[in-house]
């Protein structure tokens, strides 16, 4: 399974289970979204996990099962067991790593048997992982994992402070398309030429940049409110549901989403302790609010169903949601039976036509969005020419894991 394959399902409503095995994790970057740390010891009851992934059916299951953390291969036997578990449903799966275990370049025997076991593994990289694992490290470790035969992509962030140096050389504060501009950082483009000297088109990479949640929370500027509220901005991230660390079920993968407690009414689906995948799925694929979400974006639906202005920011202002009932009562009038099951389908499709790097462009940092495509869709834009930029619908909903 590449990259390209892998976003290009995210706008699929339930075509993914994202699953944050551990918050735990052996690093401590100063832009964790998670703010994960070793004194952390949230995550999902294994058993219960087990049972959860163990109810998909042949009909039913997620296309691809993606294993996030914290760090998800502090616990390398359980994410095995699950991988084996999804695989056996249908399901592929996939894995983020910051790679804690490439010190050296070599990848640990107990960690490469699960690696083996995946259908994709990404490895996080950024300014402030290179300062606990060096680039050439995590490099190094990566032609492993190629060579055993496993497709890899490589999740890069820029960063949004300009403490951060590599070099001797200050790194800006991230400007693609979340932050109104199209992403010159000079870290990015620095490590995307030492990628593509590496690896030529063997390893692809999808860029984001560092957004103001977890740790980074004041490290970067406030992301802008998004698009105009007359524009359909559909969110994409609306359609995978999300196993939190506490064994909750979210409709929507933003780390203020994943953490809130409680979560907001419309994006709650469930808890792993009660529900099976069956019944998170129907309540996904059923709800009228995540179907308008999907389709036009919150701002849109405030705009469309209220009188009152949405708060600032386009995250906000689904969160607010919960506190608008003529928006729900909307949303569920306009979006329920037939009709909404056809608008989520159009809206799909409509996405998924456009391919994985139209995704990226507006979700991620536009000028390194053709880097998740397979070689042939690289060969018509180089590396080094920018694509044109577009505004960002959800910009505040990237997390910097």
């Amino acid at each position: 399974m590449d990259l390209a394959e892998l976003i290009g399902l995210r706008p699929v409503p339930c075509g993914g289970l994202l699953v944050a095995l551990t918050r735990r994790c052996p690093m401590s970057c100063a832009h964790c979204s998670t703010a994960s740390s070793m004194e952390a010891t949230d995550e999902p009851d294994q058993q219960q996990l087990l049972d959860f992934i163990g109810s998909f059916g042949a009909e039913d299951r997620p296309e691809v099962v993606m294993l996030t953390g914290g760090e998800p291969l502090l616990l390398p036997e359980q994410a095995a067991r699950v991988a084996r578990l999804a695989q056996a449903k249908g399901s592929r799966v996939a894995l983020l790593s910051g790679m804690f275990f490439a010190r050296g370049g070599r990848v640990p025997d107990r960690i490469m048997r699960t690696i083996t076991a995946l259908d994709h593994f990404s490895a996080s990289l950024d300014v402030h992982h290179e300062r606990e694992v060096p680039r050439a490290d995590v490099l190094r470790a990566l032609r492993v994992v190629l060579d055993a035969g496993v497709p890899a992509s490589i999740h890069l962030t820029g960063t949004g402070t300009p403490l951060a140096t590599r070099n001797g050389v200050g790194v800006q504060p991230g400007t693609g398309p979340g932050a109104g501009g199209d992403g010159d950082d000079p870290y990015l483009a620095d490590v995307v030429a030492d990628v593509r000297r590496a690896f030529g088109t063997r390893m692809p990479m999808l860029v984001n940049e560092v957004r103001p949640l977890g740790r980074a929370t004041g490290l970067v500027r406030p992301t802008p409110p998004g698009p105009d509220d007359g524009l359909a901005a559909p969110c994409a991230l609306a359609a995978w549901p999300v196993v939190a660390f506490d064994g909750t079920v979210a409709a929507c993968c933003n780390q203020w989403t994943v953490d809130r407690r409680p979560v907001p009414p419309h994006l709650r689906l469930g808890h792993i302790a009660e529900d099976d995948w069956p019944t998170v799925r129907e309540r996904s694929l059923g709800s009228p609010a995540l179907r308008m979400l999907r389709a036009v974006g919150p701002r849109r639906l405030h705009a469309r169903y209220e009188t009152e202005p949405a708060p600032a920011g386009y995250c906000r202002s689904c969160h607010a949601l919960a506190d608008r009932p003529s928006v729900l009562e909307g949303a569920a009038r306009d979006a329920g039976g037939r009709v909404g099951e056809l608008l989520d389908r159009l809206t799909t499709a409509q996405q998924r036509a456009a391919g994985p790097a139209a995704l990226v462009r507006r979700m991620g940092c536009a000028r390194y969005a053709h880097l998740v495509e397979p070689a042939s869709g690289e060969e018509r834009v180089p590396s080094n020419e920018p694509r044109p930029t577009q505004a960002s619908p959800t910009a505040e909903a990237r997390n910097s894991r």
